[in-house]
């Protein structure tokens, strides 16, 4: 890989801007842009991404900074190229071009009604972690900060109790939105994630410990007052497993304060 040279960069960048009306030829130099920067002596065959199953140039993160930076002003006056643009990255379906789709529809003005739409599609289109956490941390920063009660009524249709297979992205919303320190309304937050804490499946408790640590994280006392009701009022066994299994990687004054909700429960005789 070349070294990067941040002059010689930016204008890469401004020239890939120049495209933007233009999806495939902004894809065409895109990859041309990549290309150039990749390391070839680890490079001997096409990269996959670990678990993401998508191609990847393996580019590193200053190149696509850079390339976000100019797709800002351009996706914010022109929502509408913004959406065929974003479009075109995403179904190009390398984890480079799926970064920058994501980022493209987090400067969508928050009123366009295409953009949970893509939002949600898109979501299930993807298996690696990493890639959802980007998708729903950059595609909703707008809509957190400048539409809060859109936001939450998203979240709310994600974290519905009969739709389980959504709950993922309604957690990785909620652990966007708290480590975001813009991010003030917590407690509604609480009250559309209890149907998860109190269910707390074992599928999803890697999920539900992210969740717990960056809910303790933004709120201690508000977080652990929250999962002391939340856990008391659960009658699924699941719940007090789930915890337990994920008590490890807890704060000691949060583990402390669960200690009781989470211990074995004898079995009673039937």
């Amino acid at each position: 890989m070349p070294a990067i040279d941040l002059a010689r960069l930016r204008k890469q960048a401004a020239r890939l801007s120049d495209f933007f009306f233009v999806p495939d030829e902004f894809i065409r130099h895109l990859h041309e842009t990549l290309d150039f920067y990749v390391d070839r002596s680890v490079r001997k065959q096409q990269a996959v991404a670990p678990s993401a199953n998508l191609q990847t140039y393996r580019t590193p993160s200053v190149i696509l900074k850079q390339i976000e930076q100019e797709l800002i002003r351009p996706s914010r006056e022109d929502p509408d190229a913004a959406l065929d643009l974003a479009d075109r990255l995403w179904d190009e379906a390398y984890l480079e071009t799926r970064v920058l789709a994501a980022f493209v529809l987090g400067q969508i003005p928050p009123s366009e009604e295409r953009l949970l739409a893509r939002l949600t599609a898109w979501t299930q289109q993807v298996y690696d972690s990493n890639l959802r956490a980007e998708l729903l941390n950059t595609s909703l920063s707008r809509l957190r900060k400048e539409a809060p009660d859109i936001f939450l009524e998203l979240v709310g249709e994600w974290l519905q109790p009969e739709r389980t297979r959504l709950w993922s992205n309604g957690i990785q919303a909620v652990v966007s939105a708290v480590s975001d320190p813009q991010f003030v309304n917590l407690p509604p937050l609480l009250k559309l994630i209890e149907p998860v804490i109190t269910a707390a499946p074992s599928k999803l408790q890697n999920e539900i410990e992210q969740l717990v640590l960056a809910l303790y994280k933004s709120s201690p006392t508000e977080t652990t007052y929250f999962l002391r009701q939340a856990l008391s009022q659960s009658e699924d066994p699941m719940t007090a497993i789930t915890f337990r299994r994920i008590s490890p990687s807890f704060p000691p004054a949060l583990k402390e304060e669960l200690r009781d909700f989470i211990r074995v429960k004898p079995i009673t005789p039937s």
